[in-house]
């Protein structure tokens, strides 16, 4: 086969799936859930004193929590689709 012959019966790209654009109240919430780890992070270690490491893995540990559950949502929801 030539490559001319292979072009023709190439078959054309098939597009991703395009997810949808994210909307501005899911950012607002995004940087609304940001600042409340900051802000949990910074009680824990100023306030509380129970050390940066600590403060750390809290605060991430509630991040992960929160976005396990967002994506038991999402799933749920476009399950129901």
């Amino acid at each position: 086969m030539t490559v001319d012959s292979e072009a023709k019966h190439a078959r054309p790209p098939v597009p991703a799936d395009t997810a949808d654009p994210v909307s501005r109240a899911t950012m607002i919430c995004y940087a609304f859930v940001a600042a409340l780890l900051l802000g949990w992070f910074l009680f824990g270690w100023l306030v509380l004193r129970q050390g940066f490491v600590d403060s750390v893995g809290e605060s991430l540990g509630t991040g992960f929590a929160l976005l396990l559950v967002v994506a038991i949502v999402g799933t749920v929801r476009r399950s129901r689709r």
